[in-house]
């Protein structure tokens, strides 16, 4: 398994992309999901992360929005036959490496009740439950945590 900050602007990943709005399309009505858009992923101060298995296929990725109080995880995603593998994992702690190398000292997410899994996964990982932040209203669909990163 190799993790590395890539363009999200790849065949590969707009796949990931894909089977990430589909299954999350599952879950939750259209005014309850706030991805960013592939436009939105190749801007400035986003970094995106993609894992690649032994034959350099894409099999997860994720990404983090700087801003100047803190970095935003979004688009984390790994395909079903490669989770398991600590993929979610590593993608994470590069992110993290990442945005605190950038001097980011807290990371913020939004994720859905019904992710339970993504639930366990980031509270295993140093992520607490906190109340909405940025433009994200009080929403029962939404589920905000907080890290803050050792500096």
């Amino acid at each position: 398994m190799h993790v590395a900050l890539e363009s999200p602007k790849q065949a590969e990943v707009i796949e990931l992309i894909a089977d990430l709005d589909a299954y999350q399309a599952t879950l939750y009505p259209p005014e309850a999901c706030y991805a960013l858009d592939l436009d939105a992923l190749a801007q400035p101060g986003v970094l995106f992360a993609v894992a690649r298995d032994g034959a350099g296929a894409a099999v997860g990725c994720g990404a983090i929005v700087l801003n100047e109080a803190y970095g935003e995880l979004k688009r984390m995603y790994v395909r079903p036959l490669a989770r398991g593998q600590g993929t979610a994992r590593r993608i994470v702690e590069l992110l993290e490496a990442a945005a605190r190398e950038r001097g980011c000292n807290a990371l913020m997410l939004e994720t859905g009740p019904y992710q339970t899994e993504a639930l366990a996964f980031y509270a295993k990982h140093g992520y607490d439950r906190c109340g909405p932040y940025g433009d994200y209203p009080d929403h029962p669909l939404s589920v905000f945590m907080r890290k803050q990163l050792a500096q």
